[in-house]
């Protein structure tokens, strides 16, 4: 017994290393709340989330960090609200910015992402989708603790002629390995593209790997098939009773399945946390065709109503969530950073403010605690909730202008007063509603009731605690370049596939809402 003891000693093999529990975070790409069958969808067209949801926690108040999809992931890894990693504008009051393919900025380095703690602890980190934490060399994945990646570093928007703007980039490690629309094939106009069974495959065979090589790892797996111009492959194309978008929600949904059914088959399960969740809610913007459901709640991404930052959210593994449960508890993608970490047995950075908390009690059964959730648009606080109400500070949709080009995040909805296409300042009389009644927000508080009174002055106390701490980090959206664009990533001249890199042409980007 003790030869064999060394033996594996020689080999490098830590049996501590082999005991630390596997992390999976599955990021969907604007899928509403109402999208899950078990939160009400009535295609039924998820039987493997809805199983995920029965067989681990279901979260039925859970937040994006922003309306918006870069500021979301931003948070996400680094459990701060964007306002504190950069990740927002400030050439506007209170607009949302992202990182298209010309934005200058990208995630700083002096932000501490959870790859990166989890790589100093010995896990292998993989990337499978979409980055969008910055295009240029110095801002992407593997310079930020993940050890893998494929994917893309920007949305598959296009297709583009590589004159004006080059199409989109998709990497192996570091180098890209080809582009949409040419090697990646995306048939826009027919909903079709074979990237999420790409995606499904990389997630199996990174787990089978790290499965031989008795490593811990964290797999970070970000799809964007129900991102517009959404897809799903041939085999999934009119399975659903709702269109495209709902033939990428089935493909998804049967990935995540595969994924869970590998871990099983691996013995990996009883080791393993897995969270899914997205990041903000559906896009409203379309038409049904390729916007997904928000449920009951009101308006979709861009705003800081509930069917913006509501998210449809699971958490599964048998050996740390208690199964079947359905939790109350209000919860951000931030806290996935700390919950990662307490799991992994590592200590938050305690030289900045984390705003995520560790789930992980409540995922064990353990009683629910109220804690505010600040709903931020770009530069501006525009809601809080905190326990079952939720004070409006500002309210807007977006402008005239864009609703009149037929621009809405409202699709078939208006409130007077609330869904407003100018920006109204409502500090000194916060628009506020009772989530517990009213979750889709359809009937603000009457400010007469003492109820109205005493919520505004408890909230009213957390912004100011909150105001009074903010050390917001320097705008990463607010200057662009079309030369920093997807021209010559590195990998091109492999492929000969490298573009002519135009003129520097800085400028204050334009983020029209």
């Amino acid at each position: 017994m003790l030869s064999c003891f060394l033996l594996l000693l020689m080999s490098g093999y830590s049996l501590a290393e082999s005991s630390k529990p596997n992390i999976i975070f599955m990021l969907m790409d604007d899928m509403g709340w109402g999208d899950l069958g078990i939160n009400g969808q009535p295609s039924k067209e998820t039987p493997n989330l809805d199983n995920m949801a029965k067989e681990g926690t279901l979260f039925t108040d859970f937040y994006s960090a922003n309306p918006l999809c870069s500021p979301s992931r931003a948070a996400l890894l680094t459990g701060r609200l964007p306002i504190r990693n950069g990740f927002y504008t400030s050439n506007y009051h209170g607009h949302n910015g992202y990182t298209p393919q010309h934005i200058v900025g990208g995630i700083p380095d002096h932000e501490i992402l959870v790859s990166e703690l989890l790589s100093s602890a010995g896990y292998t980190n993989k990337l499978i989708g979409k980055w969008h934490l910055g295009q240029q060399e110095q801002y992407l994945p593997l310079k930020h603790g993940f050890h893998e990646w494929f994917g893309s570093p920007n949305c598959h928007f296009g297709p583009y002629d590589d004159k004006t703007t080059p199409n989109i980039p998709v990497y192996n490690n570091t180098e890209m390995v080809g582009r949409y629309y040419e090697e990646f094939t995306i048939e826009s106009h027919n909903y079709l593209s074979n990237m999420t069974q790409y995606y499904i495959q990389e997630a199996l065979d990174f787990i089978e790997r790290m499965e031989r090589n008795e490593k811990p790892f964290f797999l970070y797996w970000a799809p964007d098939a129900t991102h517009s111009p959404v897809y799903s492959s041939p085999m999934f194309r009119g399975a659903s009773r709702r269109g495209p978008y709902g033939d990428a929600v089935m493909e998804l949904d049967y990935g995540v399945g595969a994924i869970i059914q590998k871990l099983k088959q691996l013995g990996l399960d009883k080791n393993t946390l897995v969270l899914f969740s997205s990041d903000n809610g559906a896009a409203m913007i379309g038409s049904a065709f390729e916007n997904g459901s928000n449920g009951p709640f009101l308006c979709g991404k861009q705003t800081t109503f509930e069917g913006g930052i509501r998210e449809p959210t699971i958490a599964w593994g048998p050996g740390f969530v208690q199964q079947g449960q359905v939790s109350h508890q209000v919860g951000s993608l931030m806290d996935w950073f700390a919950t990662a970490l307490d799991l992994a047995s590592i200590s938050v950075p305690k030289d900045r403010i984390i705003d995520g908390v560790s789930l992980l009690p409540v995922l064990n059964g353990a009683a629910e605690f109220d804690r505010p959730i600040f709903h931020y648009r770009g530069n501006a606080l525009f809601a809080v909730r905190y326990g079952l109400h939720k004070a409006h500070y500002w309210t807007w949709t977006n402008s005239w202008e864009e609703y009149n080009s037929g621009i809405t995040f409202c699709r078939g909805e208006y409130l007077a007063n609330v869904t407003t296409h100018e920006q109204v300042n409502r500090t000194l009389d916060p628009v506020v509603f009772q989530l517990g009644r009213d979750p889709g927000e359809k009937h603000p508080m009457k400010s007469t009731s003492n109820e109205y009174k005493d919520a505004v002055m408890t909230i009213n106390s957390i912004v100011e605690n909150h105001i009074e701490t903010l050390k917001p980090g320097q705008p990463q959206f607010d200057w662009c370049d079309d030369s920093v664009m997807n021209w010559a990533p590195a990998g091109c001249e492999k492929l000969n596939k490298c573009l002519p890199i135009p003129k520097s042409n800085l400028q204050k980007c334009v983020w029209p809402h």
